[in-house]
């Protein structure tokens, strides 16, 4: 066999095997479920099912799934956001390098963040113009540093929680 054709099976066979990895990791962890809407395969991981449950019995329910919330709009704004947040997620979940309890890093707090302004602008707004402290000491206002258990209410202060 000549060096050419020596080159060509080595990179078939790493394409494949990364393939087939790929592909049995995706059907194995539903992958094709995170593509839609539905806020129960956020609890496909088990690592979720506390988050899942609090959002259950929290009064977002009845106006907002995990997308509205967790990815920004705009189709590839969201899709972007889920593949990585799934890439980063499997991996850490897979080696068991993540912080217990789960927290939110900066990126995904401030798409939390504006999805909080967009629906709850008006308050925001007048918080700001009337002065009532929120944003004191020169810090712009933030919903998610004093109100981040508000869409997991039974995890409390561990849903405010967030890397610096």
């Amino acid at each position: 066999m000549n060096r050419f054709t020596t080159s060509s099976w080595l990179l078939g066979g790493l394409f494949g095997l990364t393939a087939g990895i790929g592909g049995y990791t995706f059907i194995y962890a539903e992958g094709a479920s995170y593509l839609g809407h539905d806020s129960a395969a956020c609890a496909n991981c088990h690592i979720m099912r506390e988050q899942y449950d609090g959002w259950v019995k929290s009064s977002h329910r009845s106006v907002a799934e995990c997308n509205d919330c967790h990815t920004p709009p705009g189709l590839v704004q969201k899709y972007a956001t889920k593949a990585l947040n799934g890439f980063k997620h499997s991996t850490a979940f897979t080696t068991g390098w993540f912080h217990e309890p789960i927290r939110i890093n900066r990126r995904n707090r401030a798409i939390v963040e504006r999805a909080c302004r967009h629906c709850h602008g008006e308050i925001v707004q007048a918080m700001v113009a009337g002065g009532d402290g929120h944003g004191r000491s020169g810090d712009e206002v933030s919903c998610v540093r004093c109100h981040g258990s508000v869409g997991h209410p039974e995890l409390g202060p561990a849903a405010d929680a967030v890397r610096r």
